[in-house]
């Protein structure tokens, strides 16, 4: 990839900015800077089977299988808050 004034002109276009001609060398400079540093990790040696997870990945997900749940009675027991068998809440502002 070629980094030149073109390409910063047209991420700043994309990125609807104005730059200044200082911003644009600034920015030019950077930019160098930050695809160098990506390349030389891309040149980095690499395992075949690089270690992403210490341990093995295993399914922890349960079988969906149907279970008694709460009664409503047994949901509203413990709370003074209801009406008409349900939780009664504060009113909201409109």
């Amino acid at each position: 990839m070629t980094v030149d004034e073109a390409l910063i002109d047209a991420v700043a276009a994309n990125a609807r900015i104005t730059l200044t001609e200082k911003e644009r060398i600034k920015f030019l400079q950077d930019f160098k800077d930050i695809l160098d540093a990506f390349s030389t990790i891309a040149d980095a040696p690499a395992a075949e089977n690089p270690a992403i997870h210490p341990e093995p990945v295993r399914d922890v997900v349960r079988q969906d299988t149907p279970t008694p749940c709460l009664s409503q009675d047994d949901a509203l027991r413990n709370t003074q808050h209801k009406k008409g068998g349900y939780f009664k809440g504060p009113k909201v502002a409109r």
